[in-house]
């Protein structure tokens, strides 16, 4: 049985009138009891940004700026989480030294050459997170001394990337800045400093 639907009132635009931008309209201010949830970038609702490990480094540094973001997820061939790349892995020390080991200049340098591969994200589980708050959340920045935590979802058995965590969207949204020193991860880290 079809129901008989009446159409919405409509009216004019006024002269001066502003575009919803969704970056800004979702920064309301947390604290750190809130849930984690919502300092949390959820891929089910906002899309990530991505960039082909193929392209140069300076392709990612543009659409960072594009974008207004400080990490894109580099992909594969066939779509998939190669790696990720930040605006701390372009303004390092990394493209300095690829620079002078291979001879190249730095608009010949890849997204794959200086991203940190999947094998080397450490990623934290949504059934955690659920039930996290956003003190547990800067805490691990801290305590990992990175600016992002990737957050992933188990569903029919597979693991997908749900959402991201932002040391800058946590400074903007808790009003404090959100210091994450960077600190060696692991013995290969410490190694690769230390030869350097």
């Amino acid at each position: 049985m079809l129901r008989n639907y009446q159409a919405l009132p409509a009216s004019r635009l006024h002269a001066t009138i502003e575009i919803v931008d969704p970056a800004l309209s979702q920064v309301t201010a947390v604290g750190m009891d809130d849930p984690a949830t919502e300092v949390m970038t959820d891929f089910q609702r906002v899309r990530p940004i991505t960039i082909s490990y193929h392209a140069t480094m300076e392709c990612a540094q543009r659409l960072m700026a594009d974008h207004s973001v400080h990490l894109l997820f580099a992909t594969n061939e066939r779509g998939c989480l190669a790696g990720i790349i930040t605006s701390t892995d372009i303004d390092g020390e990394k493209p300095v030294r690829l620079v002078h080991e291979r001879g190249i200049r730095r608009s010949e340098i890849l997204v794959s050459d200086i991203m940190t591969p999947v094998g080397r994200i450490e990623v934290l589980d949504m059934d955690d997170v659920r039930c996290a708050r956003v003190g547990h959340v800067v805490a691990t920045l801290k305590a990992v001394g990175r600016q992002h935590a990737m957050i992933v979802d188990y569903r029919n058995g597979a693991m997908k990337v749900r959402g991201l965590f932002s040391a800058s969207q946590l400074t903007r949204r808790l009003g404090t800045p959100v210091e994450t020193p960077q600190v060696a991860r692991n013995f290969a880290e410490v190694e690769e400093m230390l030869a350097h």
